[in-house]
């Protein structure tokens, strides 16, 4: 595997991003540094999670996610050396005040990210939405001061669509402030209008950094689901019927056909299409047992034929 430079953070990371959603919510604690011990020993070094995992989970209220990834760092001496840590804020947290990108809040809940992580930096903090109610000024000046405090290293943005995106790096211009490094979108073979076009465009004109999330459509891109019926094998599952379709299905059959082709899962050629997408830097994916992971080390060594390309383009064309 080699790394890829992540924008201009100043980093680079290996190409697939462990998606840390799962953690509290369909594996717990021990599963899960049973998987973030195999992502580290094939040699992945990206984590991502957010304030708000996983607060949808019964019982939950947010920060579930945070917690395991500290617990984990600080059972395994020397492996916070290995890996990068990115989270987020802005999420609506169900408290008076927790949520949004004011510098209020972002400075209060730096903080508390941090302490559940056990860390004294985090290597990548995003804005997990925009805000309309927050100028872009007030939230790239809190991290700003962030950055010269030394608690983060690098700022990404989630969720913004190509305008939001252009007006926060012009204002970050205009008012002399750090920009937006790395944008985090909704992006897979399905999913793709709300990337490709000018967003796409606007992120390698400018060099940012691309990590997609949903990168397998919530599973529907491994191919275990074709029908209702498969739809109750995971927590999962009721999210997917939308992708249950005829477009759907000829997704679906151009990923059979080059997972044969290349000997590999559908998942594996669904995330080797990211990997070989340009302006993509690293595909988010989520694992809850080690076969998964292993899985990411496949679809990284996958290189697609043009012919693989042209067939998945196609078939996902919206």
């Amino acid at each position: 595997m080699t790394k890829r430079k992540l924008g201009q953070t100043g980093f680079s990371i290996m190409p697939i991003v462990f998606g840390g959603n799962v953690f509290g919510w369909t594996i717990h604690e021990k599963e899960s540094f049973d998987v973030l011990d195999a992502f580290v020993d094939y040699g992945f070094d990206a984590i991502d999670t957010a304030d708000l995992y996983s607060s949808w989970a019964p019982g939950n209220k947010g920060g579930e996610s945070e917690t395991i990834i500290g617990n984990w760092l600080k059972s395994r001496p020397g492996v916070r050396d290995k890996v990068k840590i990115f989270t987020k804020v802005g999420s609506d947290l169900g408290v008076p005040g927790k949520k949004g990108l004011s510098e209020k809040w972002i400075t209060q809940a730096v903080d508390e990210s941090l302490s559940r992580l056990g860390i004294e930096q985090i290597d990548l903090y995003f804005s997990h939405w925009p805000d309309p109610e927050t100028s872009y000024e007030e939230t790239l000046g809190a991290y700003d001061k962030l950055l010269k405090a030394g608690k983060i290293k690098a700022i990404g943005a989630s969720n913004f669509d190509a305008k939001q995106f252009s007006d926060a790096l012009e204002a970050a211009r205009s008012y002399n402030l750090p920009r937006y490094q790395v944008l985090q979108p909704e992006y897979n073979l399905y999913d793709r209008s709300s990337f490709d076009g000018a967003l796409r465009d606007l992120c390698i004109a400018e060099d940012i950094g691309v990590v997609t999330y949903y990168s397998l459509a919530s599973g529907f891109l491994s191919g275990k689901y074709r029908s209702e019926s498969d739809l109750q094998q995971s927590k999962r599952g009721e999210g997917i019927g939308k992708y249950l379709n005829p477009r759907g299905k000829k997704i679906l059959d151009a990923l059979d056909i080059a997972a044969e082709r290349h000997d590999a899962t559908d998942a594996e050629i669904a995330l080797a299409w990211l990997i070989a997408r340009e302006g993509v830097t690293a595909p988010i994916a989520s694992a809850t047992k080690r076969s998964h992971v292993e899985s990411f080390a496949k679809a990284v060594e996958i290189e697609l034929t043009d012919e693989d390309l042209k067939a998945l383009d196609t078939a996902s064309a919206p």
